[in-house]
């Protein structure tokens, strides 16, 4: 009897010690990471300055720069600086080809945590001659939860074979951008996801993190549509209402489109030039 009794309570430690290793969550079963626009735009309590009539003025071809808002605290839930700038890349590729924009750099959060507020934007966007900034901002929660069948975790074996914990993953970004003189907030674009997975009690970390790394792909995917159908709205209002000034750089015809007309009448004209100096010569060698 007292050797069962012993076996049954080298058992539960050994339960009780996979379930501390394996559930990094709080007590309700939650935890979560996000990054502010504001606190970050404004730290330490500022407050925003009174609206002005500013008109932002921009000149195409444009320079963006595109960033994640750093997180307040470093919990280590959030996404690695790697997987950050592989979503970010994505989202340029999406946009690399609009005929205003010249090019978009992404910026390194190192970068981005050297110094806050608009001085600090400001800065970054003298470094890499910056016309706009593309502020993403997020705030993600996941929930562990245990199911009915989470009583088989107490049969040891079932901690590593009973998919008794669900994992669900709520993700939300929004991506803000802003003309880089005026400091006029020119247009944003939000992304959501929800994403779930089921996993044994000692697969709880593992599968977190990879529903938390899915759950910002969705979200950014998401922000990357709304964000293009944002634009085409950008470009309407500013026809309509003329609360954005635009001009072109010198050189900049405004687009491919326009560009090509120019192109064939400069290679006809080539083509007759051509032509007249070889009739020329031949008359000459006549």
């Amino acid at each position: 009897m007292k050797s069962i009794l012993s076996t049954a309570a080298l058992l539960i430690m050994v339960v009780l010690q996979i379930t501390a290793c394996s559930t990094g969550f709080g007590s309700d079963g939650r935890r979560g990471v996000s990054s502010s626009l504001v606190d970050y735009l404004y730290p330490e309590g500022q407050v925003p300055p009174q609206y002005e009539e500013t008109v932002p003025h921009l000149r195409l071809p444009l320079t963006v720069g595109l960033a994640f808002v750093p997180s307040q605290k470093n919990s280590g839930l959030g996404l690695s600086e790697a997987k950050k700038m592989q979503l970010l890349e994505q989202v340029k590729q999406n946009f690399a080809g609009l005929d205003y924009v010249r090019d978009i750099n992404i910026i390194p959060e190192t970068y981005m945590r050297s110094s806050k507020g608009f001085e600090g934007v400001g800065q970054i966007a003298r470094l890499y001659g910056l016309d706009v900034v593309a502020l993403v901002s997020y705030d993600q929660v996941a929930v562990s939860s245990e199911t009915k069948s989470s009583l088989l975790y107490w049969t040891i074996v079932g901690a590593y074979l009973i998919k008794g914990n669900q994992n669900e993953v709520t993700t939300f970004v929004d991506t803000a951008v802003f003309d880089v003189n005026s400091r006029k907030m020119l247009l944003r674009a939000p992304g959501v996801s929800e994403t779930k997975r089921s996993s044994t009690l000692v697969e709880v970390d593992q599968v977190n993190r990879a529903t938390r790394s899915a759950g910002f792909e969705l979200a950014m995917a998401d922000m990357t549509n709304n964000l293009a159908v944002e634009l085409e709205r950008f470009k309407q209002r500013i026809k309509e209402d003329k609360s954005v000034q635009v001009s072109r750089r010198s050189g900049y015809g405004g687009g491919g489109a326009l560009q090509w007309p120019l192109i064939l009448v400069l290679t006809a004209l080539a083509l007759c030039v051509v032509a007249r100096r070889t009739r020329r010569a031949a008359q000459q060698a006549r």
